[in-house]
């Protein structure tokens, strides 16, 4: 199986223990992690060879973050290590009806600052098989954009599924370009989206039919029309019942025909970071090994709500694990 490879930034994540709130800390645990960079290293504890392309500072903070993933089986080989500072985001972990809360440090790291020209993408995708990336990485600066562009071009000429999760994050787009203005031609590269009827309406002034029976489809219709190569578009819905119970399905459109999943009921949430990460990596594990869409659907689902109830950013199963719950095995009962 060819390399999956993704592109983004890493940052260090600092969240107080035992659901506290930052005014109450007096320590804060440590972890790393990022939308792309969690999908390769989702994917490598499903068995999937993965590796991260992104920018580190150059000092011992940049090496731990780096080593991090190394840690979960992602190959870094492509990464650069240049620049001073590590983008570090603050999380407080809600409970019951109090929210989870994050406060982002980010501005002016080393990954905000890269050049393109860092980044030998003919050589980076030799050995690959897919492109995945996050609509966070170009939002962060118009180099980062650039580079992008440039490595889906360069997957595409190579025959890569490119994919993406779109992911509009308003505040991000802070350098002077819009992301209705970016995101289009980045997103024409793409084979697979992760994309929801608000992102489409956000970023590409596309809103389902008036009076349609299913928002998703008549959205994905009008997708797949102004972007031909998107071949399926996937999302999760959610009916969150407080920060502590959580219900997800999948949903996907492909070739004229809608699926969905059942709603898997996670309660109690331990750590919502990365479900969405684990359900792209889930999906495109699907993918790999040549489910069929259904089944991927599924799979994804679970490994999604399976992220639900693990500490931080990355999902720590195997493809067995997610097998068992796909297979309905929910209870939670201890095996032995």
């Amino acid at each position: 199986m060819k390399q999956v490879i993704t592109f983004g930034e890493i940052m260090m994540r600092l969240s107080p223990p035992l659901n506290q709130r930052l005014g109450q800390a007096s320590s804060l645990d440590v972890t790393y992690g990022g939308g792309d960079a969690n999908v390769a290293a989702g994917l490598a504890h499903l068995g999937v060879p993965a590796a991260h392309v992104g920018c580190f500072p150059d000092n011992a903070v940049g090496q731990a973050a780096a080593q991090h993933f190394r840690g979960h089986g992602v190959d870094m080989q492509h990464c650069v290590f240049r620049g001073e500072r590590l983008g570090l985001y603050f999380l407080e972990v809600g409970a019951s009806l109090r929210a989870s809360r994050i406060v982002y440090d980010r501005a002016d790291s080393a990954f905000a600052n890269l050049q393109p020209n860092w980044f030998a993408w003919d050589k980076i995708l030799q050995d690959a098989g897919w492109l995945h990336w996050t609509g966070i990485t170009p939002a962060i600066s118009a180099a980062a954009a650039q580079a992008t562009g440039e490595a889906i071009a360069a997957a595409r000429h190579r025959g890569l599924t490119v994919s993406a999760d779109v992911n509009y994050r308003r505040n991000l787009w802070q350098y002077g370009q819009r992301a209705q203005d970016v995101m289009p031609a980045l997103v024409a590269g793409c084979d697979l989206v992760v994309c929801t009827e608000g992102d489409a309406e956000d970023l590409f002034g596309i809103r389902p039919e008036p009076g349609t029976e299913n928002s998703f489809v008549s959205m994905s219709e009008q997708l797949q029309a102004r972007f031909p190569t998107i071949k399926q578009v996937i999302a999760t819905r959610r009916d969150t019942q407080s920060a502590s119970h959580e219900r997800i399905k999948g949903i996907a459109y492909s070739a004229g025909a809608y699926h969905e999943t059942d709603f898997f009921d996670i309660n109690p949430v331990v750590d919502r970071i990365g479900g969405g990460d684990s359900f792209i990596s889930g999906f495109i594990y699907g993918q790999l090994t040549g489910l069929a869409l259904p089944a991927a659907l599924a799979f994804a689902t679970a490994a999604s709500a399976l992220k639900h109830t693990i500490v931080g950013d990355i999902n720590l199963v195997t493809a067995a694990e997610v097998e068992h719950i796909v297979a309905g095995n929910t209870s939670g009962r201890l095996l032995r």
